[in-house]
């Protein structure tokens, strides 16, 4: 059998469970708040990182662990503030939403109300808030308020855990020297692991080949952008 086994267009099923989750030294902190939720200062915490850090996995985890609801912080000026604040909350990247007054007005309603409720609310961005842009001061300061926890980039054993993940979410299963190799060779990046895993996924696809460390050197070599 063929490292890839055949080349199917399987589809993504990304694993979002707690035991899914690789911990390490650049993301320890924020594993450890989200499994002790119940003692954030103010019942509130963010989680600040770069893309693919693991963010909306560990917002998934704590979901799973407070029946928490989770919402784009885009779509919060079409949804429903009281109804969402009858629970804990996740508000997904908050970043997004600088200089959008209604969206920003919304996530600063949303925010007292669940507190205000009683509950937990859990926001992710891809920094810290004061680099947002915010227009509305009353939503910058209850931000700049809120304990925050940072995934950094990724040390060698959680890129390559990550690279592992990225695979198996594709249902591919790579040679056994093909992530070490990776590992090694590409950007220290969440991003760049993302990147490299789907265009290798894709040419594979593509060419009918199995992804072993000579096709994945060959991809390197001769990327397709």
């Amino acid at each position: 059998m063929s490292a890839r086994q055949l080349s199917f267009d399987l589809p993504v099923r990304t694993a979002l469970g707690r035991e899914d989750f690789f911990v390490s030294p650049v993301n320890a902190q924020a594993v450890a708040l989200i499994e002790g939720w119940r003692d954030w200062p103010a019942r509130k915490l963010m989680l600040a990182g770069p893309g693919g850090a693991g963010k909306t996995h560990l917002a998934h985890v704590w979901a799973g662990l407070s029946d928490a609801r989770i919402v784009m912080a885009e779509a919060l000026v079409q949804a429903d503030i009281p109804a969402l604040a009858a629970g804990p909350v996740v508000v997904e990247d908050a970043h997004a939403i600088a200089r959008d007054r209604p969206a920003e007005e919304a996530l600063f309603h949303l925010h007292n109300l669940v507190l205000a409720e009683g509950y937990s609310l859990l926001i992710t961005a891809r920094e810290a808030p004061a680099l947002w842009g915010l227009g509305l001061p009353d939503l910058a300061s209850r931000m700049a308020g809120t304990l925050m926890a940072r995934l950094g980039p990724p040390d060698d054993a959680l890129l390559a855990a990550v690279l592992s993940k990225l695979f198996a979410d594709r249902q591919i299963s790579p040679s056994p020297d093909t992530v070490p190799y990776l590992a090694r060779r590409i950007e220290r990046a969440f991003d760049a692991a993302h990147r490299v895993v789907a265009e290798l996924d894709a040419r594979a696809l593509a060419e009918g080949r199995a992804i072993t460390r000579a096709f994945a050197a060959e991809v390197l070599d001769n990327p397709a952008l």
